[in-house]
């Protein structure tokens, strides 16, 4: 089958991609490379391992770029798209939130759009455990209110779900939207909390813990993640003539629509995870105690019966096994690569 995938130097799409190419499928892979938290470098090292696929295509393109979407479409027919490319980050969106509008609103509409002019089959793309906002109920369903956000980054996260629901609806393209809760593992950003603070502690330096530490997230190691991805785009969402408003799930729809939580069900302390990564590298961490920052979500669980329902699979990955994965990456890979 051919995919494509955009985002696919990005850390979830690079992983994703990696495994598509495995197992035989052909990927056209997009992405701009830009250099936002400064991990060019990372990318690129992303990029060359797969590169070294036969059945793999690069194109260095934004999703912004409408004509040039258009394009990849036109040229590559591509069955199946799985959409990861975005401007990431809830703190980055408080500061320049003009680059997230560009991005991820008129991005994911031009991917849309491809889907449409083209027929693709299924359009699977990543939303954020960012629009529940406000909610307090744990754990979170994908029935819950997302009215109430906190972070323009969750206000595209969200729109991104309306519109694909809009096209699913006027055009009957199958759309599946993830709901990724903190995402981890090796190839990791080195603007998330795992790789930011595995750096200050090798280097001796403080890390930042806001919230005074009581923060609690359903941290998603990203071998679950790529193994949900990979059995929902099979899971493709069909019309449902039995549905309304007043009865239906909001996670579904009259439409070909439908909507998933990615996590473990087992939300984990902030400092029970810094323990474990302390535990892996054999090094306690100086801390800087702080007050909560704007736009963070005071905790974060997700109810994943549904995707257990429609694939079978739970993410199980502990905290323990996730942490010690990634440091033994980073030390193979980050340490020998001074540049990254």
């Amino acid at each position: 089958m051919k995919f494509l995938v955009t985002g696919a130097a990005g850390f979830i799409g690079f992983h994703v991609t990696q495994y598509l190419l495995k197992v035989g499928h052909e990927v056209i892979g997009l992405d701009n490379l830009n250099n936002y938290c400064q991990d060019i470098n990372l990318k690129t090292a992303r990029l060359k391992i797969i590169s070294n696929y036969d059945n793999f295509i690069f194109v260095k393109e934004d999703i912004a770029n409408r004509e040039a979407v258009f394009e990849v479409f036109r040229s590559h027919k591509v069955q199946r798209v799985i959409h990861l490319a975005a401007q990431a980050g809830v703190r980055y969106s408080l500061k320049n939130p003009f680059i997230y509008a560009q991005t991820n609103f008129l991005g994911h509409l031009n991917i849309l759009e491809g889907c449409r002019q083209h027929s693709v089959e299924h359009f699977l793309y990543a939303s954020s455990s960012s629009v529940y906002g406000l909610n307090r109920k744990m754990p979170f369903s994908t029935d819950d209110d997302t009215t109430h956000p906190i972070s323009m980054y969750a206000v595209t996260k969200k729109s991104n779900e309306l519109m694909s629901h809009t096209y699913s609806y006027l055009y009957k393209i199958p759309t599946t939207g993830l709901r990724f809760f903190t995402v981890y593992g090796p190839w990791g950003r080195p603007d998330m909390a795992l790789f930011k603070f595995t750096k200050s502690i090798l280097c001796g330096e403080s890390i930042n813990i806001y919230h005074y530490g009581n923060s609690e997230r359903d941290f998603t190691y990203i071998d679950d993640v790529v193994k949900s991805i990979i059995a929902l785009q099979n899971v493709i969402p069909n019309i449902n003539h039995t549905w309304t408003v007043e009865s239906g799930e909001t996670s579904s729809s009259l439409a070909p629509y439908q909507i998933y939580n990615i996590g473990t069900s087992q939300p984990i302390k902030l400092m029970v995870y810094i323990k474990e990564l302390e535990n892996a590298l054999g090094k306690i961490a100086k801390k800087n105690m702080l007050p909560m920052q704007l736009g963070d979500m005071i905790a974060t669980s997700a109810d994943v019966s549904a995707l257990i329902k429609a694939t079978g699979f739970c993410p199980s990955t502990t905290v323990k096994e996730g942490v010690g994965h990634f440091v033994q990456w980073y030390k193979d890979f980050i340490l020998k690569n001074k540049n990254i």
